[in-house]
């Protein structure tokens, strides 16, 4: 009984949030002609991920730092991008944490890392993203702004950065989110330890690499980078580690490849 309470007054609350922070039709059409990582979407799923981007908007908080200021153009493309790959697996993916920053360009930060000898490693990084566990997202504006052609947004930033944020659902960024009931974990891991040590392989003998070699860094990088390819190369990202593409599509429970077709 408790648990049917719950669901009604989430669903209550939500209707009433979305009712307040509806996307404007104008204000989404410009956000979608400028993602053309939305390409995919069939019409059904296009103004399910615009109530979806208005429910993020109305339960995260988006900060601007660093004199960025924030406008329904910059929140909405922003949300947008951010709740692509929750498209089918809803807001309660994004539970834990609330705030969104968005620098105007690169920040730095200060990493310290210890190593298995149990020396220290102090680092200062220029970075264009980063997700904190149980904290926030972080993003440079000027890097998803510029590095489209003709004006187009770059979804792969925001896309690698939350599912960074899905892969610590498990307890940290370790390529193997919480898996859906019914997906074999031995199937997710057989396919995804054989591709990154073929890319691992092929980055150390200097060839080139049909994604971003950066994924050879860990398996957490390893799993945001091939979110972002599944995403925005996903007939690439097929051809390359079908095993992979399929173990995504069925994490994400969506098949970009196939509208490609």
């Amino acid at each position: 009984m408790f648990a049917r309470f719950r669901h009604r007054f989430t669903r209550a609350k939500r209707a009433r949030l979305l009712r307040r922070t509806r996307i404007g039709y104008s204000t989404w059409h410009d956000a979608c002609r400028r993602l053309p990582v939305l390409g995919y979407l069939d019409r059904e799923q296009r103004p399910r991920l615009r109530r979806l981007a208005g429910l993020f908007l109305a339960e995260k908080t988006m900060v601007g730092a660093g004199d960025q200021a924030l406008d329904e153009h910059l929140c909405t493309a922003i949300a947008a991008q951010a709740c692509l790959p929750i498209l089918e697996l809803g807001l309660e993916a994004y539970g834990g944490w609330r705030t969104v920053i968005v620098y105007p360009d690169t920040f730095l930060v200060d990493h310290r890392e210890v190593d298995d000898a149990g020396v220290l490693h102090e680092s200062r990084q220029e970075l264009a993203g980063e997700a904190w566990e149980q904290g926030p997202v972080i993003l440079s504006w000027g890097d998803i702004a510029r590095a489209g052609p003709g004006g187009d947004l770059d979804g792969g930033i925001i896309i690698h950065e939350v599912a960074h944020k899905l892969d610590m659902l498990s307890g940290g960024p370790n390529g193997m989110p919480p898996l859906h009931r019914g997906m074999d974990p031995a199937a997710w891991t057989e396919a995804f330890s054989a591709a990154y040590e073929a890319l691992r392989d092929a980055v150390a003998a200097g060839e080139a690499t049909a994604i971003d070699p950066y994924a050879a860094e860990s398996p957490g990088e390893f799993f945001a980078v091939l979110s972002e390819a599944f995403f925005e190369t996903p007939a690439r990202l097929q051809a390359s580690f079908p095993r992979v593409y399929a173990q995504l599509a069925l994490f994400y429970r969506q098949d970009p490849a196939a509208a490609d077709h």
